[in-house]
């Protein structure tokens, strides 16, 4: 049946080849968000949208689209969707779960271990010229093998945090408001406690909550004072998860070792204190950004469009 798409950030070429030639497509093939006036004059008439993490779609958006039937998030997150307000307005609303879990688990350890080891120190010591000979005291990192990990969310991506630990020897502790099965548990040798017992006890803690009010902020300064003055933070998760005010100060004044971070409270912008520290590896929020990943999910989302176009319920909905 005939059917009305509006893409409103670029998208993979393998993804939107998937859609039929009666499908009509209004293409914004640009990697910048549209203003909220132009979104919604260019969401008027269609009946369905693929979108990213940059596009805010609120109540005002929703309303001003009547026949809009599917919003389609290319990303696991979806804090920059109103889903309560799509429910009244009769929208599906998905997002791209599975396909992007290992590829951002794999990311999540990138940034430990380059926090661990120093290496971005490490690389601007070695381009510098002032490496003129072998030392023995130069930048000396912390090992991986045989610490502690602890992950704060035990969903898809925490659960392949928690597996790749398994290759180091690590004791795993995590907590999620829903506890994992025993099977689950066992097969990743990973143990359900509190979270100040993690932040106490955990040489690493990786971030993969959601963004939710109760989590905001959930890496706070008093969290980060809780922690151990070796323990290394990862987030790969939300950037508002962590309070970047107060970790900045934890790592100039030495209340953790060090931090790993692919997202921010207000990106693109990061805090000053972050920027100006060499204990800290930033990332911009590329965590998915694998060419076989962003081509999955892009191709995912078109997938959930062409379901509800064609009556049929959505592959991977919210």
């Amino acid at each position: 049946m005939p059917g009305s798409l509006f893409i409103s950030n670029m998208l993979p070429d393998e993804a939107r080849a998937l859609i039929p030639a009666h499908i009509t497509v209004d293409y914004h093939a640009s990697e910048l968000p549209l203003a909220k006036g132009e979104l919604m004059g260019r969401l008027q008439g269609k009946d369905a949208l693929i979108c990213h993490i940059i596009s805010k779609i609120d109540d005002d958006v929703l309303a001003r689209a009547p026949g809009l039937k599917i919003v389609a998030n290319v990303a696991v997150g979806y804090d920059n969707i109103d889903v309560a307000a799509a429910r009244r307005h009769g929208v599906i609303v998905t997002n791209t779960p599975d396909v992007l879990t290992e590829t951002t688990a794999d990311f999540a350890w990138a940034l430990l271990m380059a926090a661990a080891r120093r290496v971005v120190e490490a690389d601007a010591y070695a381009r510098s010229g002032q490496w003129t000979s072998w030392k023995w005291s130069l930048l000396w990192g912390g090992d991986i093998h045989g610490k502690t990990l602890g992950v704060l969310g035990f969903g898809r991506i925490g659960r392949a945090v928690a597996r790749r630990a398994l290759g180091f020897g690590m004791r795993v502790l995590y907590h999620d408001e829903v506890r994992a099965d025993p099977a689950t548990e066992r097969d990743l040798h990973a143990t359900y406690t509190d979270r100040k017992t993690i932040l106490r006890e955990a040489d690493f803690v990786s971030v993969h909550t959601p963004l939710l009010p109760a989590t905001r902020h959930l890496i706070d300064e008093a969290a980060l004072r809780s922690m151990k003055r070796t323990a290394i933070l990862v987030n790969a998760a939300r950037g508002p998860i962590v309070d970047e005010a107060a970790l900045a100060r934890a790592l100039g004044e030495g209340w953790i070792a060090g931090a790993g971070l692919d997202v921010f409270e207000e990106e693109p912008k990061i805090h000053a204190g972050l920027v100006s520290a060499k204990n800290v590896v930033l990332a911009p929020h590329i965590g998915s950004a694998s060419v076989d990943t962003r081509i999955a999910m892009g191709t995912l989302a078109v997938r959930n469009c062409l379901a509800v176009l064609e009556g049929k319920p959505p592959i991977t909905p919210v």
